[in-house]
């Protein structure tokens, strides 16, 4: 029986026990992950996730042979000269593209994950059909579960959406020895499992979303494994979809 672990936020990451035996899945609902997800569900090549807007800039740079789309956040502010990481806003756009992408949290998160066996991005987008590929690739590996939190601090929608994943991968024939803070995390959602979108909404970041206009944003991203996408950081360098096949909403 695997071991199932959840961290509350991305700065209780320690990259010195993670190994080769180590899978993490990294969720930040609002809105990294669930960028990455739609990003791929629309037809883009790779999202090569950055620790900031400076390190897209050189390595945009640093590779001038090859054209990339800059989408960028910092403390919800669009970075300038980047688009913005809405999922919505970049369906017509992503097809076919290379994203270079910068976010406060998600991106760093899954930098700081690199040195796992496997690391997946998730969301409530695509909770269910990154469950089902865990459940069909691996045995008995400990699962680490990274709600990537806002800045240092616990945040809400993370902790929904990872309760949702766990709801979506844990059954009798694939049990998991959980830890409190998964069950708590499951036990969260098994009790709003009908809100997601009024939990996003309620959350510190969903309210600056709405603040911003961005309520159809927060609806979409609340949607329940609407993608078949399975997104994988590949060596540390960019996030691909292992179902590589394209969809279409």
């Amino acid at each position: 029986m695997g071991k199932l672990h959840l961290l509350m936020k991305k700065e209780e990451i320690d990259d010195q026990k993670l190994n080769d035996e180590k899978i993490v899945v990294v969720f930040d609902v609002l809105l990294a992950t669930s960028t990455i997800t739609a990003a791929l569900a629309f037809g883009a090549k790779e999202v090569i996730p950055v620790m900031n807007g400076q390190e897209a800039v050189l390595f945009t740079n640093k590779n001038l042979d090859k054209e990339y789309l800059l989408i960028g956040e910092y403390e919800g502010n669009t970075i300038e000269g980047f688009l913005s990481p809405n999922p919505l806003t970049l369906k017509k756009i992503v097809a076919d593209q290379s994203i270079v992408l910068s976010t406060t949290n998600g991106t760093v998160a899954l930098k700081n994950s690199q040195n796992a066996k496997r690391v997946y991005a998730a969301s409530i987008l695509n909770a269910n059909a990154v469950a089902n590929h865990l459940r069909q690739s691996y045995k008995d590996e400990s699962v680490i579960l990274v709600c990537s939190g806002s800045s240092g601090q616990f945040n809400m929608e993370d902790f929904y959406g990872a309760g949702y994943f766990i709801d979506c991968l844990v059954n009798e024939s694939c049990p998991f020895d959980l830890s409190d803070a998964a069950k708590s995390a499951h036990y969260f959602y098994l009790g709003l499992k009908e809100k997601s979108n009024e939990i996003l909404a309620e959350s510190n970041v969903g309210k600056m979303l709405f603040r911003y206009g961005f309520e159809e944003e927060l609806k979409f991203v609340s949607s329940k494994s609407i993608f078949n996408v399975v997104p994988i950081f590949a060596d540390g360098k960019s996030v691909i979809n292992v179902n590589f096949s394209k969809e279409t909403i």
